[in-house]
């Protein structure tokens, strides 16, 4: 990859883990904070990386061990041309490294692709779960698609666009947040898709899109969606940008109606990337949750 994150300067000034997966390929993962802390695992979304989480692991790293992976085929992860880019896999490969770094008692962020991902990690390992942080995004079948993205899954038009023009990337950074992003920001998301090549993974995400059965990762989601019911006792925060283009106030209530015990905040002037439209706000609300859960199981425990 000719991308060095070293760029970025203070925006990400971590040196990353390199995992190497059975697979063969390497998986990039921030782990950041004392290493005896309770984890925080941080999964991001479609076109994003660790990037998107830069200010919480700033935030939090003090008090957590921040494990931030960078799903293949995005950020500082290998990009395979010829690769498994399903659901799935993506499942697996968080196994893979929460295995390898032992996490238990996780604290669990999701976003975008993040939250079927996470989610059926989690659907998968209950017992290692502590809590649940939503962000903008979706672990159940929904036949909503923007035609934007929808346009993008088209066979050969979707990949001039989001390969060939980096049109998905791009877009998103215009159309994701509400606020317009500094160009030292603008250049971190859009760094490691610097060529035809690094955006297989851009594409390879829209296209597995669970829209109808006939896409191989319709199987998992239904298959997460019947376990999420299995996480409800988990302490659930949810923090919605309310101008999200693409994951609506209908998935929000969604959410309520499988968790509604959960806590939510909805920031109507944030859209997608709820983290740059409201980070601030992000940040108070899950670090009175977590000061708030940690209370009530001290409580319990006496």
């Amino acid at each position: 990859m000719s991308f060095d994150p070293a760029c970025l300067g203070e925006l990400y000034p971590w040196t990353p883990l390199r995992f190497r997966m059975r697979s063969g390929h390497e998986l990039s993962a921030l782990d950041v904070g004392p290493p005896d802390a309770p984890p925080m695992l941080m999964l991001h979304g479609n076109p994003t990386w660790s990037f998107y989480y830069r200010n919480l692991v700033k935030a939090f790293a003090g008090d957590f061990r921040c494990v931030v992976p960078d799903h293949m085929g995005a950020g500082l992860s290998d990009k395979p041309q010829r690769y498994p880019y399903t659901l799935a896999q993506h499942i697996e490969n968080v196994q893979e490294v929460t295995d390898r770094l032992v996490l238990r008692d996780v604290t669990l962020v999701v976003h975008d692709w993040g939250g079927a991902i996470g989610m059926g990690w989690a659907v998968r390992n209950p017992e290692r779960v502590r809590r649940i942080v939503v962000l903008n995004t979706a672990a159940f079948r929904s036949q909503r698609i923007p035609f934007s993205i929808d346009l993008c899954r088209l066979p050969g038009f979707g990949a001039l666009c989001i390969r060939g023009l980096n049109a998905f990337a791009r877009a998103a950074l215009v159309r994701a947040a509400t606020t317009r992003l500094p160009e030292e920001v603008r250049r971190g998301y859009l760094g490691p898709y610097d060529s035809w090549a690094h955006r297989v993974g851009h594409l390879r995400f829209v296209q597995d899109i669970p829209m109808h059965p006939g896409i191989p990762s319709w199987k998992t989601l239904v298959e997460i969606e019947e376990g999420l019911a299995g996480l409800r006792e988990h302490p659930m925060l949810i923090c919605w940008g309310g101008r999200d283009f693409c994951f609506d106030d209908r998935f929000l209530a969604e959410w309520r109606r499988r968790f509604p015990e959960a806590e939510v905040h909805r920031f109507a002037d944030a859209g997608h990337y709820v983290l740059e439209d409201a980070g601030e706000r992000v940040e108070a609300a899950l670090r009175a949750f977590l000061q708030r859960t940690e209370a009530l199981a001290g409580s319990a425990d006496r």
